[in-house]
């Protein structure tokens, strides 16, 4: 409830801002004109604010099903109007400061300034500008026509092919691949045969080893109930691992009981295993190939925020001291910063997900952007720190926002090389 009460007076503040643009924006128009303006407006604020709360109070924590489907498409629809609304009022916070500080300048130097000729407030008053204003609404229906896009782009996988040198790596893995998937959210899919065709794009790519770096759902086991089929499609010569991530313990959602949400978390191994998945929980394996082997550790979910701890990185590389080459398998990115980098530096890779690069942003060959650099410093990509390497991946589902702007879900391929020194 205080959820609702604190987002409602968001949204009210960003309504209220928006009532006096459209206002003034339909100053030149008749008053019947101007009156079907904002009361179009107002009546649209109050049928979103409507379904918002239904969705907060009501539904957000039944069990996932068909209908809770369009629960979440609803919270999506309300996220987007409204981060699009914010961006245009930023437009009009600036532009009243502005008339805020040409007030304080007349009352200070007791200067006159003359008012815009496209006003028709008072000449005693600073007005609005009309420049500022159109651009904030165009900004904001922009970037709200760019989300309803983004729907249609949360199946649209895209196939990242990076070749990684290593002087550590034994000769007999050169040329080994690794497929990494992240961040599947089984909830929040709607399209089975969409999936299916992203999983067959994966084994088009004849990898050697899977790697799958957590979240298999968004709270609840028995989302994977329906897609059990499609990713025990998933198979490699070298194996199949994977981990959880923050969102498979099930901390996000009310539980009848501590015991309930136990048995939940308990159902979540058992699926890995009857997919033919080995979960790693705070340990490593042995991969061999021909007569040498290197060491594949794996942690449950560690980040350097406010996320709750379950790993044990010290647990996870006991006994893997002797292996030349190790990969990690870590589903937060800054762990690699918080803890990798500064206790382990013989972990030569490190593989993540979980920020989905926000879902939203920029990249083109020479330009990365996207609001989830404001919250990691790792977000999507390859990063390097000394000899030691992170690869974050955009992950493979969706979660909040049900679609992706700029940044498309994401297949890994990793192709290990043997870097000969001179």
């Amino acid at each position: 409830m205080t959820r609702l009460i604190v987002f409602t007076l968001l949204f009210g503040v960003i309504d209220f801002y928006l009532y006096r643009v459209v206002k003034f924006l339909t100053r030149n128009q008749s008053s019947v004109v101007q009156y079907r303006w904002l009361l179009m407006h107002v009546g649209l604020s109050l049928l979103i604010l409507l379904s918002f709360a239904w969705v907060v109070a009501v539904n957000i924590n039944l069990p996932y099903d068909r209908s809770r489907r369009w629960t979440i498409t609803i919270l999506s629809l309300v996220q987007g109007i409204y981060i699009s609304k914010l961006v245009a009022v930023l437009f009009f916070v600036i532009d009243d400061i502005r008339r805020l500080l040409v007030t304080l300048k007349e009352k200070v130097i007791k200067q006159k300034v003359k008012p815009l000729q496209d006003s028709k407030e008072e000449s005693n008053t600073i007005p609005r500008s009309a420049f500022l204003s159109w651009t904030g609404t165009a900004i904001g229906f922009t970037l709200f026509g760019s989300l309803l896009k983004g729907f249609s782009n949360k199946y649209n996988y895209e196939i990242k092919k990076i070749t990684l040198p290593f002087a550590t790596l034994p000769p007999a893995f050169h040329h080994f691949k690794i497929l990494q998937i992240s961040d599947i959210h089984a909830g929040s899919f709607d399209n089975k045969e969409a999936v299916s065709r992203g999983v067959a794009l994966m084994m088009n790519e004849k990898p050697d080893m899977i790697v799958f770096t957590g979240d298999l759902v968004n709270n609840r086991a028995s989302e994977m109930d329906e897609y059990m089929e499609v990713f025990a499609g998933l198979k490699a010569p070298y194996g199949v691992y994977s981990i959880f991530g923050n969102h498979d313990y099930g901390d996000y959602v009310t539980w009848e009981s501590e015991e309930v949400k136990k048995q939940n978390l308990n159902r979540l191994k058992e699926i890995h295993q009857q997919l033919g998945w080995r979960l790693l929980l705070n340990e490593h394996v042995s991969i061999t190939k021909g007569e040498s082997s290197i060491a594949l550790l794996g942690i449950e979910n560690w980040g350097a925020g406010n996320l709750s701890r379950y790993g044990d990185m010290e647990e996870a590389h006991r006994g893997s001291e002797h292996y030349p080459f190790k990969v990690l398998l870590s589903h937060d990115p800054s762990h690699w910063n918080a803890e990798v980098c500064k206790h382990y530096p013989t972990i030569d890779l490190t593989l993540s997900g979980h920020t989905h690069g926000l879902q939203f942003g920029v990249e083109t060959s020479y330009f990365k952007w996207s609001p989830a650099q404001w919250f990691y410093k790792q977000w999507a990509g390859l990063y390097r720190e000394n000899k030691q390497l992170l690869y974050v991946n955009r992950g493979f589902g969706f979660i909040g926002y049900q679609g992706r702007v700029g940044i498309m879900p994401e297949i890994t391929v990793l192709k290990l090389e043997r870097e000969y020194l001179l």
